[in-house]
């Protein structure tokens, strides 16, 4: 699945079963919804995960933040859109782990 595909499973009412913590607050952000989302990620110490917790902050308006979670994860602090940086984790992680 690419991030298109992964984005479009949105529709549902839940997240496709199997996906890590990282991909599941993912799409839970894709729904709207950042506190589920953020609580999806926050226990995992993962770098993926720390990757999607920097992005909910910069979401948030929290770059400070956001920053602290970049790092944590290895990656610069994003300068594209919101839209783009989602797409990009989602390819990244979609890639990685893949998904049914």
């Amino acid at each position: 699945m690419d991030a298109e595909a992964f984005r479009k499973t949105t529709t549902a009412a839940s997240p496709p079963a199997g996906l890590s913590a990282s991909l599941a607050g993912l799409w839970h952000m894709a729904k709207g919804d950042w506190g589920k989302a953020h609580a999806t990620v926050m226990d995992d110490e993962s770098p993926e995960a720390a990757w999607v917790h920097a992005y909910l902050h910069r979401v948030e308006g929290d770059e400070s933040n956001a920053g602290y979670w970049y790092r944590r994860a290895g990656k610069p602090h994003a300068k594209i859109s919101h839209d783009e940086e989602w797409g990009e984790i989602a390819g990244a992680l979609l890639g990685r782990r893949g998904v049914p």
